[in-house]
């Protein structure tokens, strides 16, 4: 069996212009890693882990390698090393020299269409003793393990409980609908630790091994992402060191709070990356398509409909940008955030289901790249919050 290759990306410095049109730019690099992998990967079942780490690896190792610098008090000019980060991975400056901000992280989403869905809210410990193997591809982070079968966007409704038995916490409860738990090493955990505590009060996070006595995993099968998988977790009587505590014990409602806050904005990116390529892929169908007499291009309810769709496109984008430089500036922008969550997938539903009706009966068969793109976009609407949750979010701040 093969083992996927993978190739060194260069990350020069430059200006938020060319980093904008970077983003922006063309896939074809990324496309071929992942067209060249992802077919033979499913059929054989490849390690998962190399396969999704696999491109990262090359520059994560050169980024573990600079934190163990920092460990061992080498020059500051080796140091430098630890701003060769991926310009994907979403890190808080309190550790040295990683830094991605928000604005960025948003168009490499746009560019990539990649998820990074947890930010850590580390403790020093955790800092140094995951951190270096999580960028290196030695651990995968799987899970952010909020969700539960009666607690989706209502994080108040968490029913998992983790309660403190000497130098350990025990676990007890279940989550549902829960992204890469199945081949994660690592899960993020929001369970209730103070049981008087009303709302999202008295809610902790905390890291969990998946192989830990006790963690039961069931995967799910799904409309869209096949190529992710999902799972439900069960936890009975699952012992973890105390240490494993992520922050401040009943106070990681306010690190769920600050992940969606990056989670959507880059949601935000996702869907303006996948609005551009179907509108590409579709301008370059109708151009070539024949009917009556000529290419699809030449009807005007043709053109119009496309130039709508990356109206709508051009102006979600815009926002998810806005709200990303907001949110790095320090500013509140709940509001916007929100905004960006709400209007942003429900575009994208417009874009790719547009495209797939100009694509006619060819975009509706398995195996073409706008039906596909149509199950994925699918789930945008409703993880990371829904959009009716957001609405009313907004409506809040009016």
């Amino acid at each position: 069996m093969n083992t996927p290759t993978s190739t060194p990306v260069n990350i020069p410095a430059a200006p938020p212009l060319e980093i904008r049109r970077y983003c922006e730019s063309d896939r074809a690099a990324v496309k071929a890693l992942w067209d060249a992998t992802l077919g033979h990967a499913i059929e054989t079942c490849l390690d998962y882990r190399r396969l999704l780490h696999g491109e990262a690896v090359a520059i994560g190792m050169r980024v573990a390698a600079a934190l163990s610098v920092r460990e061992v008090g080498l020059p500051e000019r080796d140091r430098r090393r630890q701003d060769e980060l991926l310009d994907h991975l979403r890190l808080p400056s309190r550790i040295p020299g990683l830094k991605v901000d928000e604005l960025q992280a948003a168009m490499s989403r746009d560019k990539k269409r990649r998820n990074g869905r947890i930010r850590w809210v580390l403790t020093p410990r955790m800092g140094h003793a995951s951190v270096p193997r999580l960028i290196s591809g030695d651990l995968v982070c799987g899970a952010f393990a909020l969700s539960e079968p009666d607690a989706g966007s209502d994080v108040a409704g968490l029913k998992t409980r983790a309660r403190r038995d000497g130098d350990a916490w025990v676990i007890n409860g279940s989550k549902m609908f829960i992204t890469n738990a199945v081949y994660g090493d690592i899960l993020i955990v929001a369970a209730r630790t103070d049981p008087e505590a009303k709302g999202s009060r008295g809610i902790s996070l905390f890291i969990v091994e998946r192989t830990t006595p006790g963690v039961f995993v069931t995967k799910l099968e799904k409309h869209g992402w096949l190529c992710s998988d999902t799972a439900e977790i069960g936890f009975q009587d699952v012992r973890i060191p105390a240490g494993n505590l992520l922050g401040e014990e009943n106070r990681g409602f306010y690190g769920i709070m600050e992940t969606f806050e990056n989670e959507r904005i880059c949601i935000g990116g996702i869907c303006a990356g996948e609005s551009a390529k179907a509108i590409e892929l579709t301008a370059n169908y109708v151009r070539s398509r024949q009917a009556f007499g000529g290419p699809l291009w030449n009807q005007q309810a043709v053109r119009l409909k496309l130039a709508m769709l990356a109206t709508k496109a051009a102006a979600a984008r815009a926002l998810a940008y806005h709200a990303a430089e907001l949110a790095e500036s320090g500013r509140d922008c709940a509001r916007e955030v929100s905004m960006v969550k709400a209007l942003s997938p429900e575009v994208l539903q417009e874009v790719v289901h547009g495209c797939l009706q100009l694509h006619g009966g060819t975009g509706f068969m398995r195996g073409t790249p706008i039906e596909r793109m149509v199950r994925d976009a699918r789930v945008l609407t409703i993880g990371g919050g829904a959009t009716e949750v957001m609405l009313e979010e907004v409506a809040k701040r009016m």
